[in-house]
């Protein structure tokens, strides 16, 4: 899909592109390659990939490199708030992701995995909403929780898109 296409007709697998036209994030902290499953207002499947030469895997001396907690939660914060900004009427808004409860880390994620996250919506209003995140890899889940979010304007002078880093 070129860059200049509406995203009034986003078809699956949103790819690399479509993402980038939704989400603000840019490498290396855009952690969604693919969406594969959409339902708007009720469900997002997103596929992480994670290599062996990302910058951020925890790495201690004798043991396997792990992605930390910290980026798989935000790979699945990711995944809702692409659900929640491909909306037409959320568009030109920013997500703020505002709070994460009863989240459990399962086992760890290592570099070869494909993570498999799945986002589903447990109340959405128009300026605040909580996701339920579960994230699996090979059908076993690594972490799962529930987050809050709230939207908001996009800030400064030019509304389109925000800078990137």
């Amino acid at each position: 899909m070129p860059d200049s296409a509406p995203l009034d007709h986003l078809t699956l697998p949103f790819d690399h592109t479509t993402i980038e036209r939704i989400l603000p994030h840019r490498y290396p902290f855009l952690l969604v390659d693919r969406i594969v499953e959409f339902e708007p207002d009720k469900r997002i499947v997103g596929i992480k990939n994670v290599s062996l030469n990302e910058r951020y895997l925890s790495r201690s001396p004798g043991e396997p490199a792990v992605l930390p907690t910290t980026i798989l939660t935000e790979a699945v914060a990711q995944v809702g708030a692409i659900m929640i900004l491909a909306k037409p009427e959320n568009r030109e808004k920013l997500i703020y992701f505002m709070g994460i409860e009863r989240v459990r880390y399962r086992r760890p994620v290592r570099p070869g995995d494909v993570v498999t996250i799945e986002a589903t919506v447990l109340r959405l209003r128009s300026k605040m909403g909580r996701l339920k995140g579960t994230a699996r890899v090979d059908g076993k889940v690594v972490v799962e929780g529930t987050m809050t979010f709230a939207l908001g304007p996009r800030g400064g002078e030019n509304t389109a898109r925000p800078p990137t880093i």
